[in-house]
Parts: structure tokens; sequence; C-alpha cells
């Protein structure tokens, strides 16, 4: 059961796994996208046709005919990677091992629906990935095996959630038969270091200059792909929006939102403490490129102002 790319990466796992056998897929039900609001099929689901299996998607989870088409099925064991919505009780009764689920976060730590973006946003200098085995609350079941790695300093949102994706698919597809033979003890999660990782928002993306550059550094590569962090920058006849896509803090002093220097090396703007180097941007509506590209069609001097929207 899941949606995204990272259960699409678990999927593929089982799929080339000697000891399993993957009996059909459960996803979301497909969305509009686009202009043109096509409905467009789950990464999991693209990957299922293609290997041949059935698909199920329910709009509810908890819809009673999903729950009779599933206990059909007789699955031995459920496995869950970001599939979006909560199971009921019917469910993780169903399997006669129960259901288990892929999170990406060393539980307790940032349970929740985005632990990859709040590890960044919150300069966590490691994460990693927890198998348990689900109970009815969020993210609260008990531990069955943890895989720690490092936050590098290259790292942005992607970059981590492909490496994370990896490492539980991998993990997934050691401990399973451990598991059904009964060779790992479930533990419980500890009451200490419980913190949570909520949904992100577009409006998460927009950058506040009063915050220390080290801060405004991390929701830039922390809210890579999307939504992406954003400022205005203060023009006539109107502001416009610009979108960072790769930064670094400098140890430069400055105002702000205020433009220090703008070269060929990157943008520079003045934060509550040091500046922020901005390398590679992109104007609304425009294509993603460094700042050299950027200057030469939109040129910035030192005095304009990046600001928050209800700043101007």
């Amino acid at each position: 059961m899941g949606t995204p790319e990272l259960a699409r990466t678990s999927l593929q796992a089982l799929l080339a796994c000697r000891d399993c056998q993957t009996v059909a897929v459960v996803t979301q039900p497909d969305r509009p996208k686009g202009r043109e609001l096509k409905l467009i099929p789950s990464p999991v689901k693209e990957l299922a046709i293609k290997s041949n299996l059935p698909v199920l998607q329910p709009e509810r989870a908890r819809n009673e005919d999903f729950v009779v088409e599933l206990r059909q099925l007789k699955p031995d064991l459920i496995v869950v990677a970001a599939f979006g919505q909560i199971l009921p009780q019917s469910i993780l009764d169903l399997p006669r091992f129960g259901c288990i689920n892929v999170h990406t976060s060393l539980l307790p730590k940032y349970r929740g629906a985005a632990p990859i973006q709040w590890a960044i946003l919150n300069d966590e200098y490691e994460t990693g990935v927890t198998i348990m085995k689900m109970d009815a609350g969020m993210d609260t079941g008990a531990i069955l095996t943890q895989e720690k790695t490092l936050i590098h300093e290259g790292d942005d949102g992607q970059s981590l959630h492909d490496r994370l994706a990896t490492i539980g698919a991998e993990l997934l597809v050691r401990m399973i038969p451990d598991y059904v033979a009964g060779k790992i003890a479930a533990r419980s999660q500890p009451a200490e270091g419980v913190s949570y990782a909520p949904k992100i928002k577009k409006q998460d993306g927009e950058i506040d200059w009063t915050k220390p550059a080290r801060v405004v550094w991390n929701r830039v590569r922390g809210l890579v792909p999307w939504p992406g962090a954003y400022t205005h920058v203060s023009a006539e006849p109107k502001p416009y929006l610009l979108k960072i896509w790769e930064a670094e803090a400098v140890r430069e002093i400055g105002s702000p939102g205020q433009l220090l220097r703008a070269d060929k090396s990157g943008i520079v703007v003045g934060c509550g403490q040091e500046s922020l180097r901005i390398r590679q941007l992109q104007l609304e509506g425009g294509k993603r490129v460094n700042a050299q590209q950027f200057l030469s069609g939109h040129p910035l001097g030192p005095g304009q102002v990046l600001q928050r929207i209800q700043e101007l």
C-alpha cells in the first residue's frame, strides 16, 4: 500500500525479492494534474500495471467494499509506505503478520506526513528509516528495525528522499524473512523524544529574512522540490516572486532582506544573522538558472529589498 515515488522504490524491491510474493497493490485514486486537469496515476500504480498486478484504489480505506475486497486476497502481510490514508483497525487486524510501515525518520522523532523535510528544516545532522508494526495511532507502532544516515551539507529534500527511499526498500526486504519467522522482537517506541512532522504547505516556502542565514538556508534546501523557498523583490510597477533553489550561508552582515551584492558568484542577501548567497533561482513563470544567467536579464543591485509579501 503506497502512492508516491518513495513507495514505488519499496514496491520495486518487493517485486525483486525471492522471499516475497506480491499479490496486489493498493494506492490512492488517480488525481487531476496540469492545466488540463488530466487524471494521472500514482507512481506505484504505474509500476503495478507494468508488473501485471491487480490495483485497488479506494477513495477511503474505511470503505467496507474495499475491506471486503482486501480480505478476499488473504494477505499474510501488508506493507505500507507513504500510502496517504489512515488504516482502520479492520485492516490492521486482517493479515496474519499484521501491517508494517516504512517510515522515513528515526521514530519516535518526526511522526507524521513530512519527516524528510522537517529533519532538514530543523537542522538535524542525521535521520533514517524505521520499519514498524502499525497500530491505530499515527506512527506510534512498535519498532521492528531502524537504519541511520547522515544529513550532508549538500543534501536537499530531493536527495535525502531518494537516499531514504533506497535505504527503506533494502531494509524492508532484508527484515521481512526474519520478521515472519519470528526472529525479530518488536520494541515499543520510547516515550521520550517524540516530535511531529506536519504536512508541508505552500506558504511554508516563504522566506523570513529576519531569521539567521543558516535557518534560511535550511528552508531553501529542505523544501526542494516542493513547494520551494521563495521571496518577493521590491520593484516597480509591482513586486515579483523569486524561487530560490540553491544557496549557502556566508559571513557577511547586512539588514534583513537587503541585497548586498549581485554578481556572477551569486546574489548576497542580508539575514537576521550573517547573509545568504543565492546561487540558483527562478523567476515566477521562468526557468531555473544560475545567478549570472539571471542577472544578465534581470539586473539587481545593492539597496533593493527581498521581502515577505505581507511586508510589501
